[in-house]
């Protein structure tokens, strides 16, 4: 019989974003803002995501999809190229995502997805600093990671690729 391996997952959660800290409410905001300027014409599915640098900065990204799939991109990964690109020494300390549909008017339960959940944990091993991501949760609930780790437990790293590539 084989071995069981328990793995604990940790979020927090918010009934609403007026309890959230004040920096997590003007990231929601931003994220939701920010899913008027996605390009979705395939599935109708406009997300914003908003980041918090480690200067205070907020860097916004909206997904951006193409006839050609898989080439669009996501809006996690959008706002994480733009800020590396933008502030290539300043840490990503928090990344607020959530979407909408175009023809509603209430913003959606919404979590990275396992693409942009690993380019996450790439840059929170480089910065060597946990990343809080901030989601939209169902019913207008927020939940809240405090590192990728708990969305991504069994993340690849550079550390596989030491020990896999000798």
């Amino acid at each position: 019989m084989p071995e069981r391996i328990k793995v604990d997952v940790f979020l927090e959660e918010y009934q609403n974003i007026a309890q959230l800290p004040v920096d997590c409410q003007i990231l929601i905001k931003q994220a939701r803002n920010t899913c008027r300027y996605a390009y979705a014409p395939y599935s109708n599915f406009l997300v914003g995501a908003a980041i918090l640098m480690e200067n205070g900065e907020v860097v916004t990204g909206s997904n951006q999809e193409n006839a050609s799939s898989p080439s669009g991109l996501c809006a996690e990964r959008v706002a994480i190229y733009s800020a590396a690109t933008r502030f290539p020494s300043v840490a990503i300390r928090k990344l607020a995502v959530t979407a909408i549909r175009k023809d509603g008017n209430t913003y959606q339960a919404i979590t990275p997805c396992g693409g942009c959940r690993q380019v996450i944990s790439e840059y929170q091993s480089i910065q060597n600093h946990p990343i809080q991501v901030i989601m939209e949760g169902p019913e207008q609930s927020i939940r809240v990671a405090n590192s990728i780790d708990m969305l991504l437990p069994f993340k690849f790293s550079a550390e596989n690729m030491e020990s896999t590539c000798k």
